[in-house]
């Protein structure tokens, strides 16, 4: 029985030798270019713009866009070791670097060719980032409850409104912006009626408001923008008028293997502080490692880590073939992954002892990060409501509100 699915083939995890030479070649460079660098990055809250242009080098801002548009023609396979690996040392990189996916996969999928050929290659090749606008004050989870409207004016639209917790929004130069371009037909229906619009920065009455300090991903800092009768052309929606919510669904389906590439980062690097730092402390004349309570925590995490990672790479693979269940496999990987991520940072802590919980003993930022990984890009309880959902769909075609 392997309910809700229907074949023991819809589990295999597909890899090819490509995809660990890529890996090596990630870890090598998040060791020897990131890691010296974590301390400074945590106090600053800052990614050093050097190191993303050494990113930019190496080719990693460009994966998953199309070579035709002067990226890496990868799939997803590659941006989810790109995540994992480089989660291992500094999960606020991985934001810097490939939160203009929340942009890139909308414009790919549902943009014109003219918006293709614009803003695809200078992000690929890390001349312009992008931001993906789509939280309020009063709507993250509720994407329909958003307030923020776009009229028609002068053959184009004319937004206003103000979003919140925008991730990159600090430096990036192009933002998909969710507006409401016509009212709900009912209360049922209120995700209808929304459209993405494509607005650069420096269009008048477009700025970018304060910084949101965050417990977690130090480096990476959300903010605010605001949007005061910004004037775009009709050419920068991005998809149909009306599209908005479904384009949003779909980009965060995808997005969601990338939060649970860093929670699997995140716990692979806790289970390697914590039994490195097993074998070199020493009590009562005997390494860590020789007491059981630590070999059960050692072992209680990897048994957890390679769960995750088999999960992980499960729904990379299902999203790689275009399968319909890629979404509910995703949502179990982001819900299963993160809070493995917080066990094994707890347990982490717990190995360490009075170093674990010490800011510069580089091991409780992780338990920092992990509760940002909870809740971005749909938190955890919704998971939990789009399992159920797609589990309905697919096992009997009903659809649950």
């Amino acid at each position: 029985m392997v309910f809700p699915f229907s074949s023991v083939f819809d589990f295999a995890v597909e890899m090819k030798e490509e995809y660990e030479i890529f890996r090596k070649s990630v870890r090598a460079f998040a060791e020897k270019e990131i890691e010296p660098l974590v301390k400074e990055i945590e106090r600053t809250n800052t990614i050093p713009p050097a190191l993303l242009k050494k990113a930019a080098e190496q080719g990693y801002l460009g994966l998953g866009i199309p070579e035709t548009y002067d990226g890496q023609g990868t799939d997803m396979m590659y941006s989810t070791l790109f995540v994992e690996e480089v989660s291992r040392i500094c999960p606020a990189f991985t934001v810097a670097t490939l939160v203009g996916v929340l942009f890139t996969y909308p414009v790919m999928v549902y943009g014109t060719e003219e918006q293709k050929r614009k803003y695809l290659p200078p992000i690929a090749r890390g001349e312009k980032f992008a931001a993906h606008a789509t939280t309020e004050p009063g709507a993250g989870t509720d994407v329909a409850g958003i307030e923020t409207t776009a009229k028609r004016k002068n053959g184009g639209w004319e937004i206003n409104g103000r979003k919140y917790f925008i991730s990159g929004a600090d430096k990036a130069d192009y933002f998909i912006v969710l507006a409401r371009t016509s009212p709900p037909p009912s209360r049922k229906e209120r995700h209808k009626g929304l459209s993405f619009f494509i607005v650069e920065r420096g269009t008048p009455g477009f700025r970018v408001g304060e910084k949101i300090e965050v417990i977690g991903i130090r480096g990476s800092h959300p903010c605010e923008v605001i949007l005061d009768n910004v004037y775009v052309p009709e050419e920068n929606m991005v998809g149909e008028e009306g599209q908005g919510f479904k384009i949003a669904m779909d980009t965060y389906d995808h997005g969601r293997i990338g939060v649970a590439a860093q929670a699997v980062g995140v716990a692979q690097a806790c289970l390697e502080k914590a039994l490195q730092y097993s074998l070199q402390r020493r009590v009562f004349e005997r390494p860590l490692i020789y007491f059981q309570a630590v070999q059960f925590h050692v072992s209680e995490m990897l048994t957890m880590l390679e769960g995750a990672r088999l999960m992980l790479y499960w729904a990379t693979t299902l999203a790689n073939k275009n399968r319909p269940e890629a979404v509910m496999a995703a949502s179990m990987a982001k819900l299963y992954a993160t809070e493995v991520a917080e066990k094994a940072a707890l347990k982490a802590i717990t190995v360490h002892g009075g170093v674990g919980v010490a800011t510069d003993g580089m091991v409780e930022r992780f338990l920092r990060d992990s509760q940002v990984f909870k809740i971005y890009e749909g938190a955890n309880d919704i998971q939990k409501l789009v399992i159920l959902r797609q589990m309905m769909k697919t096992a009997f075609g009903m659809d649950v509100d």
